[in-house]
């Protein structure tokens, strides 16, 4: 694929009076005379290496070497999606992208850490609001697009029923509060805000309930964490779990 069509600014000596400039076989377009040092000219489009040259009264110039590089493109984002309050990373895969300047989140531009031909590293920006917004990568290129990043509301809880069940777990836990419809996972159990804890199956009701169903756990107090791209919410000691009789 042709690409190009750039100013490009040429320094040298004798450059005055410069009747065409060439990029290998093609001629440059809005060729500029700035001085009898410099000029400019936009190229035309072409691909790989070529030879540019300037030709004035006195004769033609030696050549110099001009690259044309391929457009970005971007084949996928990892992770699509997360909380509206920005600062995790995702990776953009695709082609052309070691030339890199700018990823754009919607009007948010987010903040390169590492780049290949073939990848970015990027640190998500906050954003203006919870919704889907296009991602804009520019390299030297050109710029790609088509490629879409979601920012998720926070969830919240706000209670649960029953707030106390058997050591043994099976009993369902509903969980009410808000941005619940993306929850990816929930866990019960002490010390699960610090990544402890069982994990829970559940059923997304709606996005202010869930419905879990208690793991088995030790019996005292545990903490209630659900999970989601767009965080994580949780409610400390909020669940007992009741040891059994015995006799």
């Amino acid at each position: 694929m042709a690409v190009g069509v750039v100013a490009v600014t040429i320094t040298g000596t004798n450059l005055g009076g410069t009747t065409a400039v060439n990029f290998g076989p093609r001629p440059a377009t809005d060729v500029i005379n700035v001085s009898p040092t410099q000029l400019t000219a936009v190229s035309p489009s072409g691909t790989g290496a070529v030879e540019v040259t300037v030709t004035t009264p006195g004769g033609n110039s030696n050549p110099e070497p001009f690259f044309y590089l391929g457009a970005p493109w971007i084949t996928s984002v990892t992770p699509a999606a997360g909380p509206f309050g920005g600062g995790g990373s995702v990776t953009l895969t695709g082609l052309n992208l070691a030339t890199v300047g700018a990823v754009n989140f919607g009007a948010n531009a987010g903040t390169i850490t590492s780049v290949s031909d073939t990848a970015i590293t990027v640190t998500v920006p906050r954003a203006d609001g919870v919704g889907t917004v296009p991602i804009t990568v520019v390299t030297a290129g050109g710029s790609a697009d088509g490629i879409s990043y979601t920012y998720e509301a926070n969830p919240f809880i706000t209670a649960l029923d029953p707030i106390s069940g058997p050591a043994s777990g099976g009993n369902a836990v509903t969980i009410t509060g808000g941005s619940l419809s993306t929850t990816e996972q929930v866990v019960f159990g002490p010390g699960a805000v610090h990544g402890g804890g069982q994990i829970a199956s559940f059923t997304i009701v709606s996005d202010t309930e869930i419905v879990a169903v208690a793991p088995p756990e030790a019996a005292g107090a545990a903490d209630i964490v659900i999970q989601s791209p767009g965080g994580n919410a949780d409610m400390l000691s909020a669940y007992t779990y009741l040891a059994g009789p015995g006799i």
